[in-house]
């Protein structure tokens, strides 16, 4: 039997630009070196759409897709089939029959989902190895949601929740292994499924592309002096939040003993409510950038004021690649191996955060000793080879048997 990869993904893990598409990239080019893959994903624009052709070289056969489904016919369909919303919003005739037509040619024998939405395509009877990368526990995000917000938001969150937490659980018991991406998550999921094989498999960080002294554009003066910065995607709700809750509450704080401190929230695709945050004094709102290690090299401290995360967050390993001191909320530093006051500052709310950052503004070299301790432990901890080296065990390729 030909021994071939089927990788399915809800983004195109090209480039690798953000925390998902990180991970989704080296899965990817780990897989590529065991055997001939085949790739199934979708892109979110245009942009992403012209990042196809990059795959070529690397895998078997693609099938990009754009995703244009508005967000109200997800919504409707989901709720008219009892189907999960995020789940919907991924569903597409044409995926399917590509993944069919794929699994029909006799040669794939391994299936690797990357991400909940995807297992939707992995058919009940498919007779090889599925290996299911939930990443996240999304209902629990979704459950989170459902606490604030208006009403029929918070129906339609709670409902997301339940519904979603039924669809992992049932993909789950088809799966050979579920992944999570931290010990932490991986716990959550066992206990919400009662599923046996679930295992935790980490985020990595390329810390030689996410090197201080290495070939980047740097930011020339004038740059606000002293700086702060968040990275991230703009239009994701937790990030949105972190945001708006740290330059609203944080900065008056900061500002007091500061005056010229600028937070800077550096992300493509800010919403209305992001943007609003520039009128806003000592914070700036600087949408996509060129390179992200511009600013972060730049940064004298860098923040993660996340109040709801799943997982581990790639933006703190970056920083902390950048030897940048780094002030995180307990949720942003969950399911990172690191110790507070020693590697990064974790603080329990955003008081605690503005008075840390003033500490930290107002003496330097206690900055850039973190920081240098925080770089020497990603490096020794956190390189994405060591991090997927229990791939090799879990697609099995190396046996006769796939099963």
């Amino acid at each position: 039997m030909m021994r071939e990869i089927l990788f399915l993904a809800h983004r195109i893990p090209w480039p690798a630009d953000r925390g998902d598409k990180i991970r989704s990239h080296h899965i990817l080019k780990r897989l590529c070196e065991m055997a001939p893959v085949h790739v199934g994903t979708f892109a979110d624009d245009e942009r992403d759409m012209g990042f196809a052709e990059a795959m070529d070289g690397l895998v078997a056969s693609r099938h990009v897709e754009l995703r244009d489904k508005p967000h109200w016919q997800a919504g409707l369909e989901g709720l008219f089939t009892g189907r999960p919303i995020s789940v919907q919003s991924f569903a597409s005739r044409t995926m399917q029959n590509w993944v069919d037509a794929r699994i029909a040619s006799g040669r794939i024998s391994h299936i690797f989902c990357f991400s909940g939405q995807m297992a939707q395509y992995v058919p009940n009877d498919f007779a090889g190895r599925f290996i299911m990368d939930f990443v996240d526990v999304d209902s629990a995000k979704f459950e989170s949601y459902a606490e604030e917000g208006h009403a029929f938001m918070r129906w339609v969150n709670r409902r997301e929740g339940r519904v979603l937490g039924r669809f992992e659980t049932e993909i789950a018991a088809r799966a050979n292994a579920s992944l999570l991406v931290s010990e932490a998550e991986a716990a959550l999921f066992q206990r919400r499924t009662a599923t046996s094989i679930v295992m935790a498999l980490g985020n990595g960080i390329d810390t030689a592309f996410y090197d201080p002294d290495g070939h980047f554009k740097k930011l020339h003066p004038p740059f606000p002096d002293p700086l702060i910065v968040f990275t991230g995607q703009m239009d994701y709700r937790p990030n949105i939040e972190a945001v708006s809750d740290f330059a609203q509450n944080a900065m008056p704080v900061i500002s007091a003993q500061h005056p010229e401190a600028t937070f800077a929230i550096v992300g493509r695709n800010p919403n209305q409510a992001v943007s609003d945050l520039s009128m806003l004094p000592g914070v700036q709102v600087t949408g996509a950038v060129e390179d992200v290690r511009s600013w972060l090299a730049a940064a004298d401290v860098v923040v993660a004021p996340l109040r709801i995360a799943r997982g581990i967050q790639n933006k703190v390993l970056e920083a902390m690649a950048m030897a940048k001191p780094v002030v995180a909320s307990p949720a942003a530093a969950e399911g990172i191996d690191a110790e507070h006051g020693q590697h990064f500052f974790v603080e329990e709310n955003v008081g605690a955060e503005a008075a840390r950052v003033c500490t930290l503004l107002a003496e330097p070299s206690s900055g850039l000793s973190i920081g240098k301790a925080a770089r020497a432990h990603v490096m020794a901890h956190y390189g994405w080879r060591s991090q997927l080296a229990p791939l090799d065990r879990l697609m099995g390729l190396g046996t006769d048997d796939p099963q």
